[in-house]
């Protein structure tokens, strides 16, 4: 069975930080692609960042310079950084595993506000 179980999601101030996490059971967690979705009310599902299982990384224009995505796959477990957040970052974050088939985690709350 799979699962993805994302942790982090907090309520912050303008400017703040939060590191998201992500961790995986019931799959070859290094062979796939992780990444970090996000939607807010009344928008699509949006991606924010994204890492191959080489190593490389995708981010949204919104968020590059702000937000790191890392995995550790030691620890099957993806993370997010998150860094300078605004109040249009508020959203639910979802973690998503891609390898021809994907699995999606149940999202975590992520709200900036003053």
């Amino acid at each position: 069975q799979v699962q993805l179980v994302e942790s982090g999601g907090d309520l912050v101030q303008p400017g703040g930080s939060l590191r998201l996490s992500c961790t995986a059971s019931g799959i070859s967690f290094s062979i796939y692609v992780m990444g970090w979705y996000r939607q807010a009310p009344g928008k699509q599902r949006e991606l924010v960042a994204e890492n191959t299982s080489g190593g490389s990384t995708n981010y949204a224009d919104s968020v590059k310079g702000r937000f790191t995505i890392s995995r550790d796959n030691a620890k099957n477990t993806v993370y997010l950084q998150m860094n300078s957040l605004k109040p249009e970052d508020t959203a639910v974050y979802y973690c998503k595993a891609q390898y021809f088939t994907s699995y999606w985690g149940q999202g975590t709350q992520v709200t900036v506000s003053s």
